[in-house]
């Protein structure tokens, strides 16, 4: 196949694919480590790492060469039969998590789905909720995907406007609210609360210190869920394995995703404890793909490539370094600078008409790709291998961009 130019690249998009994104007008053609470039050989810093699936980097040398070599051998043959690699897949990811059982999905928003049904089975076969009356809460604010149900507990109109009727069975609280939670939790047929550490798509909003705790030991005294959405805030991209170890809270129910492949392909999972875990028969779930041995290989050597470069610990390192850098630039487009880890978020006051959409045109010109969510938050996540002298470069950059303003 031919190389094709950036503007034939947008302008086929536009032409055959349905609009249902907006996005920032670069087009990108290979990948390495911190790096992508244009089909013009225009090298740029990627801040984004694909919502954060890329943690170990783009095309890890030790995550392809799994993908390689599964590829020639075998990489689909159902649940209705077993492989030789799902089970050597589960054992890894269990052990590395500390969880009895996994249950293996593909996308982030199937995890989410699969939590949510292994929530209500656990709640009426286990907790004694009657039957079609279990309650599942969640965040306001909160982003866990984009199928029907997971919508209906949207508070984003972007996500919801045009798509009802909608899936009963949820309660919205406000994100980082202990009384709310509390109050909600008083309701015997509440079975889950589905909550993310760091909320990321609405703008890396971090709950004070304690929250997450607190949670969790307001559903234990209610024999509630604690279901934990890690699939863009885990496999160390806040400074821990998982955000919540921040707080040393372990979830009822873990799911994970994105990064569990290193941005290779669809590779999501749910974790949790027998007690939980085999309350979904068989027949009651499932997916063609999900635990397939192309993904099984791939994810193990994602999750050794996050354990032997001590990514976690490099995240903790680099997000001080970035957010100081930043925190101490005095700029009048610049709010709030957040976030954990190489999590992070600029808050943008827009000037003389001047967005975040504006700056992130300009940071693109400066070599330097991110993206705003809700049009005047920026999120800055490089790919966890970045280094120190990286990480300064692409601080000054970002001060350079705003001085433009």
């Amino acid at each position: 196949m031919k190389q094709i130019s950036s503007s034939e690249a947008m302008e086929l998009e536009a032409k055959y694919g349905a609009h249902n994104y907006h996005p920032l007008p670069v087009v990108l053609s290979k990948g390495q480590g911190v790096f992508l470039w244009s089909p013009e050989g225009k090298r740029y810093f990627d801040f984004l790492s694909a919502y954060s699936a890329v943690n170990q980097g783009h095309c890890h040398p030790k995550i392809i060469s799994a993908l390689k070599e599964q590829a020639e051998i075998l990489t689909l043959t159902s649940r209705a039969f077993y492989n030789n690699l799902l089970g050597v897949y589960e054992k890894y990811v269990t052990e590395t998590f500390g969880y009895d059982m996994v249950l293996p999905m593909n996308s982030g928003a199937e995890g989410d789905e699969t939590a949510l049904k292994l929530t209500r089975k656990w709640a009426y076969t286990v907790k004694g909720v009657p039957e079609n009356k279990a309650k599942i809460i969640a965040c306001a604010g909160n982003f866990h995907g984009r199928t029907i149900s997971i919508i209906s507990m949207s508070t984003d109109p972007d996500c919801t406007n045009g798509f009802g009727p909608f899936t009963p069975g949820f309660e919205i609280v406000p994100y980082n609210d202990i009384p709310a939670l509390e109050k909600a939790l008083e309701d015997p047929n509440v079975a889950g609360f589905l909550v993310e550490p760091i909320q990321g798509e609405a703008g890396v909003y971090v709950p004070t210190e304690g929250y997450l705790k607190k949670a969790y030991e307001l559903c234990k005294a209610k024999n509630v869920l604690f279901i934990g959405d890690e699939i863009q805030t885990g496999i160390a991209r806040t400074g821990k394995m998982l955000a919540c170890d921040h707080e040393n809270v372990k979830p009822d129910v873990l799911i994970l995703g994105k990064a569990l492949s290193g941005g290779t392909m669809p590779v999501s999972a749910v974790l949790a404890n027998k007690e939980i875990m085999l309350a979904i028969k068989p027949g009651e779930h499932g997916s063609t793909f999900g635990g397939n041995p192309l993904a099984c290989k791939v994810a193990i050597a994602a999750l050794e490539v996050v354990k032997e470069e001590k990514l976690a610990e490099n995240a903790e390192k680099m997000g001080q370094i970035f957010r100081s850098e930043l925190e101490n630039f005095d700029h009048p487009m610049v709010q709030i600078v957040r976030g954990k880890g190489l999590l992070n978020a600029v808050v943008v006051k827009p000037k003389e008409g001047k967005t975040a959409w504006d700056v992130c045109l300009a940071l693109r010109d400066n070599g330097l790709l991110a993206k705003p969510t809700h049009d005047h938050i920026i999120r800055f996540a490089p790919p966890l291998v970045i280094t120190e002298e990286q990480t300064r470069e692409c601080a000054e950059i970002i001060k350079t961009t705003f001085k433009q303003f």
